[in-house]
């Protein structure tokens, strides 16, 4: 027998073919008469027919609920009905025997269709755009975890993504404030080779938008951000807010999350920010031999021929980083940005000049650099530099063991095992005072030799019982001398043994007679003769 009512039609009409009368078609295939002439009359059974919809017990209460939806259009967005409350009143003002499934059901079906009614809905479908080559871009933030220096922390992944040919390019940040946002845009332009000469898509970030006017397209922007935009030529869109206006530059979104899918898993492991940007930039690379979907070429073949057209970068540079003017307290610490930095102690209660990077911050005091550090990513935190406060330890050696940035020097492995065993061994021989005086001398000569070569001369003046800074310092000399190979191969010796060139034979042979007598040494050998006198009695 066929297996369905196609392969019965099928047959049946093979077999009228040969000849087979319609009672005999009947009794074979176990059917009746109008199947065997529908099975004639086409080859393509008839769909089946619709069951008409059974009543339930919600249908004479669907009219209320209709109304209830109507009259929410106009009603304060905050005091609609929601499934729970229709439900409540239908049973209160009703009596209506329903279960609460049956009233979500028709709701959830119900709701948009009613606003679509009245014309407040729109259909939920995306029009299919066509840019043109070096004109437009896309700009936004992703945050992502990152294991730095063994500690889990959130970054902020930057992208910068053409439009026509897919080319994005990435940098992680320590925040996604208006530092990061200036420089992300540098490093992007200045890797693309130009700046787009039609819309940038961005949302409303702070960095870029200090208001938003109602529900028009119309901004009040940032002053540093239309500087920015202007030294640069960039023309910004502004997406619609919040998740409404995420499909306005889904390209962006899309190449965020397809970076982190693909690059950031596992969790990366680095040291610096700046070890994870030279990996990204390595990617970014990689990344222009793929192909997005179903296109023909890969995204750096799209890229070559939309490079030429974009818009020559500015000659002079923009100052990325916000100047502020701390005043130093006194436990010589500034405070940028709820974080606290250390300075030299000699600028205490004095007003000094700091230019906040993303991922670092340096201090000037008039036009000279007195300290560069890392940018914190938490806020509360401190970050201090023992050779900042060397010059009041000197003089107070007692604070040094308890000091917060001997803590911190420790952790980041610049005061090493070394250091304390030399310390221990000094405080043995000089005592407490002398001995830690002693090695806060040798922590100031890291201002004038590395620190790899003062960790061997450490090490050497410990192992030979020299615990004076003198011994370190020449110890560490020796190391830098060896470790120092000469560029040039030095000039051959002279021939003399006083170092000097020897005269041209003409010239010696006009030269009076030298009548000195040669130098002897027999004068000094009484002093050979001479005995110790012997003092003991």
């Amino acid at each position: 027998m066929p297996k369905s009512k196609v392969d019965l039609y099928a047959a049946i009409r093979r077999d009228a073919k040969g000849g087979m009368s319609l009672r005999a078609l009947m009794r074979k295939y176990g059917v009746g008469y109008e199947t065997v002439q529908k099975a004639l009359i086409s080859a393509m059974p008839e769909p089946r027919k619709k069951m008409e919809p059974r009543e339930t017990r919600l249908d004479p209460y669907k009219p209320v609920i209709d109304g209830i939806l109507t009259a929410d259009l106009t009603a304060p967005r905050k005091q609609r009905h929601t499934v729970k409350r229709i439900y409540d009143r239908l049973l209160d003002e009703h009596g209506a025997d329903i279960s609460y499934q049956m009233v979500r059901g028709y709701v959830a079906a119900r709701r948009q269709e009613i606003r679509l009614e009245a014309g407040k809905g729109v259909v939920d479908a995306f029009v299919p755009q066509t840019h043109r080559p070096g004109a437009e871009a896309e700009v936004d933030f992703g945050d992502v975890t990152v294991k730095l220096a063994g500690e889990l922390v959130t970054c902020y992944l930057f992208a910068f993504r053409m439009s026509y040919s897919g080319k994005a390019v990435h940098r992680i940040f320590a925040s996604a404030g208006q530092e990061a946002f200036f420089e992300g845009h540098v490093h992007a332009l200045n890797v693309l080779g130009g700046v787009p000469t039609g819309k940038v898509r961005y949302d409303n970030l702070r960095a870029a938008v200090a208001q938003v006017l109602g529900l028009s397209r119309r901004r009040v922007e940032a002053e540093r951000w239309t500087a920015f935009r202007s030294h640069y030529g960039l023309e910004a869109f502004y997406c619609q807010p919040g998740i409404r206006g995420a499909h306005e530059k889904g390209g962006v979104e899309g190449q965020i999350g397809w970076f982190r899918r693909n690059h950031l898993v596992p969790v990366p492991e680095v040291d610096t920010l700046a070890d994870l940007n030279a990996m990204i930039d390595r990617w970014d690379q990689e990344d222009d031999n793929r192909r997005i979907r179903s296109r023909t070429h890969t995204i750096g073949e799209y890229f070559a021929t939309e490079q030429p057209l974009l818009a020559p970068l500015p000659e002079d540079p923009f100052e990325t980083g916000r100047l502020s003017t701390p005043r130093v307290d006194r436990y010589s610490q500034i405070c940028v940005r709820m974080n606290r930095y250390s300075v030299p102690v000699r600028l205490i209660g004095r007003t000094v000049r700091v230019m906040l990077h993303a991922s670092e911050l340096v201090v000037y005091d008039g036009r000279e650099e007195v300290a560069r550090h890392e940018r914190l990513i938490a806020r509360g935190a401190t970050r201090l530099e023992l050779d900042h406060y060397l010059e009041a330890l000197i003089r107070k050696p007692g604070a040094l063991p308890g000091a917060t940035a001997l803590d911190q020097a420790r952790a980041a492995g610049r005061f090493t095992p070394i250091h304390d065993a030399w310390w221990q061994a000094s405080v043995k021989a000089h005592g407490e005072r002398d001995g830690t005086r002693a090695l806060i001398e040798v922590l100031l000569l890291s201002r004038h030799l590395p620190h790899e070569h003062l960790v061997t001369g450490l090490a050497a003046a410990l192992q030979s019982g020299a615990l004076t800074s003198d011994a370190v310092a020449l110890e560490a000399r020796k190391a830098a001398d060896a470790d120092t190979e000469p560029d040039e191969t030095p000039p051959p010796a002279p021939s003399s043994q006083n170092g000097h060139v020897p005269l041209p034979a003409a010239v010696r042979a006009r030269l009076p007679p030298d009548k000195r007598p040669l130098p002897s040494v027999a004068p000094y050998d009484q002093l050979l003769r001479l005995r110790r006198p012997d003092h003991n009695i």
